[in-house]
This record gives C-alpha cells, sequence and structure tokens, in this order.
C-alpha cells in the first residue's frame, strides 16, 4: 500500500480509502468485518463511515458493525484512521426531525459525536467530517464546538463533504479568525465522468490544504466496465439509478463504450482505470472505494500499483474532458 500526508496535516494515510456505506444494507456484518480485516492487512488504514448509514429504521447500523469489528480487539482500532460524518436526520422514521437533531448547531454536534463514539465502541473520532454544508449555523458557532471536542480528544481534526470552493474558503478564513486549526479534507463527487470539482471544489481546497477525497469514484457503476457486463447479462446492479440515467443519454453511452475499448485495447479494467486515473490528479488523497465483497476489494487494492501511461492518460481526457482551469473555464 502507499500513503501520503492528508492535506496540510501530519496524518499519513493509504492512497485508497475503504467506504463503509454498504456494510449492512448490502454486506452483512460477518462479511463486513472480514473485508475490513482484508483491507487492513492489505494496508488500508483509512476508514470512512458516517452516521446515517444503515439508512431509515437501520440508521447507525453500520457504525455499530465498525464498533463490533473494534470491539474484536487485537490492534484494529490503534491502525485505523476513523472518518465519521454529522449532519443527517437521525430519526429512524425519516420524519421531520426533531428540533436540534440535525445539521450543525453547537448542541447537534455535541450529541452526534457521543451518539457515533458509542455505536463506534471508540473513545475518539480522528476526523469529525460535515456531511453537507448548514446554510443555518454560522461557522464561528461550528468552529466554537470542534474546539471543545478536540480539547476533550473526542475529535482529532475536522473535514467536509459535499462543500462548495466558496464554502471551504469561507469554513477556513472563519477557522482561521477564531485560530481553529479548519478543515483538513474534503469528500467530494469526482470522477472521470464528473469533474465539475476540477472548477472550484478542487482548486480551493489545495490553496487551503485540505487533502481531496473523491466519492463514487466509478460514479455508480457507469466506468466498472458496465457495457461490457450488460452485454455478458451481469449488469442489473451497475445498470440501475446514476448509471442507468446516464446510459439512456447516446453521447454518454458512446463515452463510456469509447472508454472501455480504450482499456480493452490495453487490456486494463475499467474500474481498476479509474481508480488510478484519480490517483494521479493533484491534490487528490485517495478514492473512497465501497466494496460489497472481498473480489471486489481485492480489484481496488491493484488499482493502486496501476500505473497508467502518457498515452491512456491522454486518451482519458480526450474521452472524459475536463472543464478546464478555473476561471478561465467558465470566464472566456
Amino acid at each position: 500500500m502507499k500513503y501520503t500526508q492528508l492535506g496540510r496535516t501530519g496524518l499519513k494515510v493509504s492512497r485508497l480509502v475503504l467506504g463503509t456505506m454498504n456494510f449492512g444494507p448490502q454486506t452483512s456484518e460477518a462479511d463486513s468485518h472480514s473485508i475490513m480485516d482484508a483491507a487492513l492487512g492489505a494496508g488500508v488504514n483509512y476508514f470512512d463511515t458516517a452516521n446515517a448509514y444503515g439508512w431509515g429504521a437501520n440508521k447507525g447500523r453500520t457504525e455499530e458493525i465498525i464498533g463490533s469489528w473494534f470491539a474484536r480487539g487485537g490492534d484494529r482500532r490503534d491502525k485505523t484512521v476513523l472518518a465519521t460524518k454529522v449532519y443527517a436526520n437521525m430519526s429512524l422514521d425519516d420524519g421531520p426531525p426533531w428540533p436540534n437533531h440535525d445539521r450543525l448547531s453547537a448542541l447537534n454536534i455535541r450529541r452526534s459525536v457521543e451518539a457515533s463514539l458509542r455505536r463506534l465502541r471508540t473513545d475518539y473520532i480522528d476526523i469529525y467530517q460535515f456531511h453537507h454544508v448548514d446554510r443555518h449555523t454560522p461557522f464561528e458557532e461550528i468552529w466554537q464546538a470542534v474546539d471543545v471536542l478536540v480539547q476533550q480528544g473526542k475529535i482529532l481534526y475536522a473535514g467536509s463533504s459535499n462543500f462548495a470552493g466558496w464554502h471551504i474558503a469561507q469554513a477556513n478564513e472563519t477557522a482561521r479568525r477564531t485560530g481553529s486549526y479548519g478543515l483538513v479534507s474534503e469528500q467530494c463527487l469526482y470522477n472521470l465522468a464528473e469533474r465539475r470539482a476540477e472548477m472550484e471544489v478542487i482548486p480551493a481546497a489545495r490553496e487551503y490544504g485540505l487533502g481531496v477525497v473523491p466519492w463514487s469514484p466509478l460514479h455508480g457503476g457507469l466506468l466498472g466496465g458496465v457495457l461490457r457486463k450488460e452485454r455478458e447479462g451481469g449488469a442489473a446492479r451497475s445498470t440501475a439509478g446514476r448509471s442507468a440515467d446516464a446510459l439512456a443519454n447516446t453521447t454518454v453511452r458512446a463515452q463510456v463504450q469509447a472508454y472501455e475499448d480504450l482499456l480493452g485495447k490495453h487490456g486494463i479494467e475499467p474500474g481498476e482505470a479509474a481508480l488510478a486515473w484519480l490517483l494521479t490528479r493533484p491534490g487528490v488523497t485517495g478514492p473512497i472505494v465501497g466494496p460489497r465483497t472481498a473480489e471486489q476489494l481485492e480489484s481496488a487494492l491493484r488499482a493502486v500499483e496501476l500505473e497508467l501511461s502518457e498515452e491512456v492518460l491522454a486518451s482519458l481526457d480526450e474521452i472524459f474532458p475536463g472543464p478546464g482551469p478555473s476561471p478561465e473555464a467558465f470566464a472566456w
């Protein structure tokens, strides 16, 4: 496994991030434990989750599965850089939240940290992430709450997820004024087929020293060999949701076909190429992979060692062109 610093911090993390969103809803507790053991054994030390994972009546279930894995002992917790998130309505029936039971008020941050610590069976969270920007809570209040938790030893760093570039700037300029450390990471939707983050989010993250952690690196399966699987009759899940909507567009379908043809010519698995491409991008710490099976984890691990040639990288840019540098991309 290869490692890098998380943004401007001294924290060393693996270049592959184990996403756990499928643990519970898609993957049993036993299989989830096996995947985490395999990931840690392969050197993956960066695990990502969220308080809402498990979804619906099972919100919090994913954190519980991770907690039961930690409770098995050994050096599991000690070797893991643990990231979880706060913002969601944690009402189990998905009804309207009771006041102060969602978003980023100081009260909900404090309450949510305590609940996550109980479910995770740990006494601290390495990276506590804001799952969404809160348009109703000032960053002065958020940083005050974060600083108290850092002083108590309950969290070490704060990160963001799904922030706009100006939110990153606003958050860290406020942190600078108040003497807080500020955001150290940003999780954003970023992959070959969805490169809008290059316009402002990634430049802002790099300017303020945040590590970029892309989620949905295969764009909901679109970049994982979906057309080949479709021909082979095994793409039922891959052609659902975001992939199905995208493939209904003939231009996108042609792009995906060109992508698969290119990688087929070079003998490269599409999903592994999509991950390897992200690892070449400036500012990217590592993509989040969410394996449902041990085989999917093994494929993701191979991507870390995959070196894409300049020819392949140039061809990928031709198939999925990025927006170009900001502000020129939208100004000229």
